[in-house]
Formats: structure tokens, C-alpha cells, sequence
């Protein structure tokens, strides 16, 4: 294998037998290969991947796709059916909490154990043996047997071993959100240093932004195969259509005629109606943008401007209070209509999102007829920091219970902001300085001996 590629997995499957009764399980182990009482769950099934040094990758799916297996396989917990793994360097796995802790050891004791399975020696281990013991920071605990912890004493633990034993490949399962706040902080700080050190990491996290964030590469699995693999911000969007979508785009045959309650009226200004163009013929619109929904109602066109002017611009200064217009075509009724807005820095991080139905404490729904065109405006203050955001736009609707999306756009507008002032970060805060001399005299002196 080329030295710079850390995991390279070839056709690579995973079953295991379901017995319908426990004495199916006697029943195969007297017949043995002649006969076969159990049918075959596939969890990973002729997946191949190839992950380079450095890399740092999420991999994304539902419950059940097979992620989970994927590591277990590829840190050795688990042996293929088939297929071939093949790794280079040593490998550091966070995948359950406490995974390969004796519950009757101590947590020194399992420190030491776990250390000398990673591949440390008894000298290596003494000298890091600190600097775990100060990560895990879980004090005279460290003397008490494992079964004697909580769920987050335990993967302080299992991350202070696994991070601090500088590993060439960095698997973890879900096991970043465990913990305190604050030793949150500490994990992803210390996560930050070993990508800078060109540590190969590999995640499972149903956390879309921090694959964004920190991903290079992202994988999406379903049905233990992969099924979409590269630029984390693509794999992202079509995971959450996934997730969140519906099955598929459902036309209507026919207009739907009846009638939900009031029509929606726009109180949207002329002026800005009449400048209101299709999407794809705005300024700012994206076409990079992402799009899924059941087009039972569709998002048309949008415009932006300060609130109180009419003039379509995208460029806009902080403190700035933003109107934001768009059309929504309604191709059947809709009892209770939610329309809303997400805001994102460019390389995918939220910074605000919200909708019609939580933006206030009342929910209030305002139904819509078939054939009907709604004008929805939002405004927003925009107090953030100098850059470029992109918006989404969504309308969903509320009829059981369930929001079921219609028409999602995200990263479908781009906006820039400018700050006149210098300061740090994604919002702007309007910190105030004041400083206080306080009379030199009425100090106590300090003598110097």
C-alpha cells in the first residue's frame, strides 16, 4: 500500500446470523454447513474506501447503516466476513464508552492496560502516565474500580488515553458530545492539535456542523454500503435530505381547490414586489445551492434590502436591520404553513436560524389555498462580524404533527457584510472601554527588602 494512505478497505462485508428461536443455534452447530437455520443480516456489504494520512473524515448516516461496524472492523474489534483491511500506523479507537475497560480494575490499573494494547511500553507509559492522569482530571477516582464511574468519568478516561498516546489514526464513535462542558472544550481543543499534527481521523457524529467544520473528506453510508463520498458540505446536505426529506418529489395531479381558512395577504411593499425576479436571475443567488423537498409548494424568487429602502442589494454593513422577501407558489391548501430562515458563514458553521412558527411565543398559522402565491418577509439585525454568509430558505408544513419539508433552499443566497470596526469572532457585540485611574497615593506601598 502507498505510505500515504492510512486505511484502505476492499470489498469489505460484515454478517451476522439472526435466529428466529435460541435452539435454531444448537440446531446449526449439530448440522454445521449442511443445513442453515438462521438468515443472514448484512451490516457492511462489499464496501471499499481509501482514506489518506492526514485526513481528517466523518462519516455520516441513519441508525443501522452500518457505521458503527465500519470502525469496529477497521480497528480490529471486529472480523470481516470478507473482504481486506489494511492500516498503517498505530491506532487509538474511542467507540463505546469504556470499550475495553475491566470494570474490575482500577482506573490507573486500566490505564495501564489499555496504554500496553495501544502499543506503549512500561517506560513510554510512565512517562505520559501525568498528562493523562491531568486530562482525565477525575481525581482520586483514578484509585476506584471502573464499574464504580459514571458514564462520563469513564470516557474522560478512554479519550485522555487514546489522545494522549499521540496515534497515527484517531477512530471515535459518537464519543465527542460525552462529558461536561467544559471537558467538551478540552476535547475538541486537543481534537484541533492532533489534526494540525496530521493525525488520520476518522468519526461517526450526527453532528453535521462539526463535519463541516473539521472534515476534510466525509463518507455517507446506508444499508452497510457508501453510497456517497466527498466535499463534507455536499455529503451533509444530501445526508439531512435523508434524514429529513421526504421519500420522494410527489406532483400533484391536480390543483387542490379547497380551502384551509384565510388566504395569506402580503404586506410586502409594491415596490419590492415588482422587484422580485426569479432565483437563478437575482443578484447573490448560488448557484451551488442545495435543494430538496416534496415542490408541493415552491420558494420562486426573494429579494434583499435595508429595512425601510426598496433597492435590491447584497452587500450590507453591520448593525444593518435586513429585509428579506420571497414568493412561495402553493400548488395544494396548507393548513398551517411554517416558513423559515437559516444563516451560515461560508464554510458552514449556523448562526442563526428560526421560523415562523418559534420566532414568537404565540404559534400562529395563517392557512393558504391551492393556486396561491404568498409573500413572506422576514427581518433580521444583522450585529456580526465582517464576511460572507450565505442563507437558506425553507417552507414546511405542520399538518400532523410532523413538519414535513415542501421547499428547502439551502445556501441558496449570498451576503456580504462589512464592520467598520476591528474585532474577532462571528458577532458583533458593541463592547465599550472605560478606564479608571485611581489615585496613585491612596495605594498600598510596597517595600522591597
Amino acid at each position: 500500500m502507498p505510505c500515504d494512505v492510512a486505511v484502505r478497505c476492499s470489498r469489505l462485508s460484515k454478517y451476522y446470523p439472526i435466529y428466529r428461536q435460541p435452539s435454531d443455534r444448537l440446531r446449526q452447530w449439530l448440522w454445521g454447513a449442511r443445513r442453515q437455520y438462521y438468515r443472514e443480516f448484512w451490516a457492511v456489504r462489499d464496501l471499499s474506501l481509501e482514506i489518506k494520512r492526514g485526513e481528517v473524515v466523518g462519516v455520516l448516516g441513519k441508525n443501522g447503516s452500518g457505521k458503527s461496524t465500519l470502525l469496529q472492523m477497521i480497528c480490529g474489534c471486529v472480523t470481516p466476513s470478507s473482504g481486506e483491511i489494511v492500516t498503517q500506523g498505530r491506532i487509538a479507537a474511542l467507540l463505546e464508552l469504556g470499550s475495553g475497560f475491566n470494570p474490575e480494575f482500577s482506573g490507573l490499573e486500566n490505564v495501564h492496560l489499555n496504554a500496553t494494547i495501544l502499543g506503549l511500553s512500561r517506560r513510554e507509559i510512565e512517562q505520559r502516565l501525568d498528562e493523562i492522569l491531568a486530562f482525565a482530571d477525575i481525581g482520586e477516582f483514578i484509585h476506584q474500580p471502573v464499574k464504580s464511574y459514571s458514564s462520563g468519568m469513564a470516557m474522560r478516561l478512554a479519550f485522555a488515553v487514546a489522545a494522549t498516546i499521540d496515534p497515527d489514526i484517531l477512530i471515535v464513535d459518537e464519543a465527542l458530545a460525552v462529558g461536561d462542558i467544559q471537558f467538551q472544550a478540552k476535547c475538541f481543543r486537543h481534537f484541533n492539535q492532533l489534526i494540525a499534527r496530521g493525525t488520520t481521523i476518522i468519526f461517526v457524529t450526527h453532528s453535521t456542523e462539526q463535519v463541516v467544520r473539521h472534515c476534510s473528506k466525509a463518507f455517507l453510508m446506508a444499508a452497510g454500503s457508501i453510497v456517497e463520498s466527498g466535499d463534507p458540505r455536499v455529503v451533509v446536505n444530501h445526508y439531512l435530505d435523508r434524514m429529513l426529506g421526504p421519500k420522494g418529489i410527489t406532483e400533484p395531479k391536480a390543483i387542490d381547490q379547497s380551502v384551509g381558512g384565510a388566504i395569506t395577504a402580503s404586506v410586502t411593499p409594491v415596490a419590492i414586489q415588482q422587484q422580485m425576479i426569479p432565483f437563478e436571475q437575482q443578484a447573490g443567488y448560488n448557484p451551488s445551492e442545495y435543494r430538496w423537498g416534496n415542490r408541493l409548494a415552491v420558494i420562486q424568487a426573494f429579494h434583499l434590502s435595508p429595512v425601510g429602502k426598496t433597492e435590491h442589494q447584497t452587500h450590507f454593513t453591520t448593525g444593518d436591520q435586513l429585509s428579506l422577501s420571497f414568493s412561495v407558489d402553493f400548488l395544494q391548501a396548507c393548513q398551517r404553513p411554517i416558513f423559515g430562515l437559516t444563516l451560515k458563514t461560508v464554510d458552514g458553521v449556523t448562526v442563526y436560524g428560526n421560523n415562523s412558527r418559534d420566532c414568537s411565543r404565540a404559534s400562529t398559522f395563517t392557512a393558504v389555498r391551492a393556486g396561491t402565491t404568498a409573500i413572506v418577509t422576514l427581518e433580521l439585525s444583522l450585529w456580526l462580524a465582517h464576511g460572507d454568509y450565505l442563507l437558506s430558505l425553507g417552507v414546511a408544513t405542520d399538518e400532523t404533527g410532523e413538519v414535513i419539508p415542501l421547499d428547502r433552499r439551502y445556501d441558496a443566497i449570498h451576503m456580504v457584510l462589512s464592520n467598520p470596526h476591528r474585532s474577532a469572532g462571528l458577532a458583533e457585540l458593541q463592547m465599550n472601554y472605560r478606564l479608571e485611574v485611581v489615585n496613585q497615593s491612596t495605594l498600598p506601598r510596597i517595600i522591597n527588602e
